[in-house]
């Protein structure tokens, strides 16, 4: 079983003020549930006296930050690296080799007090590589909260056979990486990311179930505006909304056969997608599967939205529909349900254990087609029914604030503190013969002490890129084979 933990005191820990932080994430530029998720841990850490410094790949789509700060203040530094681009999510980046050292000399100057990874993949991967290298006495306590599932895209990009070597390959790393006992922590945000760690390896007293938080603020109920409800649906059409990266992931397929059922049936409706995605090619894709409807002025597409404008999106559509399956968590649906609005999930996931079945919504099981479309159908002609949801889901989400979220986060990093803090450790050795050490000058021992360090360094993360590049070539090169099949066709 995952360590049940104690409440948490309500305080900031006094143990954790001015404590140095290294902060590593994948994503931390343009808006997804992730970085909206690291970004407010960030706020919350800094705004009580921990100092955090951001590590993050350059962000490469060309949308603007989202960061409160670009300062770097002693405690507010942000160093971004070079990294390439991933084809199908330009959101993400394989970070270029990278040093720790490096990483410590451009942040804080040494080694921080702790490190925490959010959703480590490619820069994450290396850390945690590099740190199981190190002696005992040089590491980093590590907390690392598990936040994308990885796996779960390679199942859905690559073609059969080269999914399961795909998702083979990444649950083998995670596994070996998170089970080593210089992580701490390995926050999981619902049971299906649990049960997945659990068949990588991943001890289950280091798991600690981290939920998301929610605006309440921002998304509220009286965002809702008229206006332009009366834009999008002039002749009271019912209103479904959409929230997703435009991606293959996100189930718009499953989706589009959603709205074509409900056409065919005459229903009528108007579905908004809010979203978008620096690929322009993938974009094209997702959207070509609504062309038909969107023809016909049943679907739109407003691209990505933010701040004040996506929560107006939010509270003026009448029901929710979240179509993937991949989802760890699904931070939109807890800013549905925020905003007021009733959501229909497929039942798989993190939305399994936001959505409460039949009080804020329905979860309908996750090859269902045509229970999908009822349950849409159901909702869609009982006001009453939606209204009743409507409280449930702003009730059920005041419950959740990222305060509360932080708040947990920062006792276990005082509390990880607290039991390294006694531990002391030998300096670190090298196993080479003593007659051999002894005659050695001190220069020769130096280096040879380097370039073991270097060669292992060079081993690890020739694992990580090796990984990393080969299912990008892999799935360029399926990618190229399908399209050229197309036009033989």
């Amino acid at each position: 079983m995952a360590a049940i933990e104690p409440p948490t005191p309500l305080i900031f820990p006094e143990a954790l003020k001015g404590k140095r932080i290294l902060l590593a994430t994948e994503s931390f530029g343009p808006v997804n549930g992730v970085s909206r998720t690291t970004l407010n841990l960030v706020d919350y850490l800094r705004r009580n006296g921990a100092s955090v410094a951001v590590v993050a790949p350059h962000n490469s789509t060309g949308a603007a930050p989202i960061a409160s700060s670009q300062t770097n203040t002693s405690d507010q530094i942000e160093l971004r690296l070079k990294g390439y681009p991933l084809p199908y999510n330009p959101e993400l980046s394989v970070v270029y080799p990278v040093r720790l050292s490096q990483l410590y000399s451009r942040t804080f100057g040494s080694k921080p007090d702790l490190i925490y990874l959010a959703s480590p993949a490619s820069l994450g991967f290396q850390i945690l590589f590099q740190l199981r290298q190190q002696h005992e006495s040089a590491q980093v306590p590590v907390l690392l909260n598990f936040q994308t599932d990885l796996s779960g895209y390679c199942e859905i990009l690559f073609p059969r056979p080269l999914d399961r070597w795909a998702v083979w390959v990444f649950g083998s790393v995670q596994g070996y990486l998170f089970r080593w006992e210089g992580v701490k922590t390995v926050f999981y945000p619902s049971g299906f990311v649990k049960r997945y760690l659990e068949n990588t390896g991943v001890q289950t007293e280091k798991m600690v179930n981290l939920r998301r938080g929610v605006d309440g603020k921002m998304f509220h109920p009286s965002k809702r505006s008229e206006r332009l409800r009366k834009e999008w649906a002039p002749n009271g059409e019912l209103i479904m909304i959409c929230v997703a990266r435009l991606a293959p992931e996100k189930g718009f397929e499953f989706l589009s056969k959603v709205v074509n059922e409900l056409d065919e049936r005459d229903v009528h409706f108007k579905l908004v997608i809010v979203g978008g995605n620096q690929s322009s090619k993938v974009e094209h894709e997702i959207r070509n599967l609504f062309s038909k409807l969107e023809a016909k002025g049943k679907v739109c597409f407003t691209g990505m939205l933010r701040g004040e404008a996506l929560a107006e999106a939010y509270a003026s559509a009448d029901i929710f529909l979240h179509c993937s399956i991949t989802e760890t968590f699904g931070l939109v649906v807890l800013e549905s349900m925020a905003s007021g609005v009733p959501v229909i999930a497929r039942d798989e996931g993190g939305p399994s254990e936001i959505v409460a079945d039949k009080r804020s919504g329905y979860l309908v099981p996750p090859a269902e087609l045509g229970g999908f479309v009822e349950k849409v159908l159901m909702l869609g002609n009982d006001t009453q029914l939606r209204s009743d949801m409507s409280l449930e889901c702003r009730r059920m989400a005041e419950e959740a604030t990222w305060d509360s979220i932080g708040n947990r986060v920062a006792w276990k990093m005082a509390k990880t503190l607290e039991s390294t803090k006694s531990n002391t450790v030998e300096p670190p050795s090298v196993r080479i013969p003593l007659y051999s050490w002894l005659l050695m000058s001190e220069g020769l021992r130096n280096l040879l002490v380097s370039f073991i360090g270097d060669a292992r360094l060079i081993a690890s993360l020739g694992i990580i890129f090796g990984v990393w590049f080969g299912l990008i070539v892999t799935w360029i090169m399926v990618k190229l084979s399908l399209g050229l099949k197309a036009r033989g066709s």
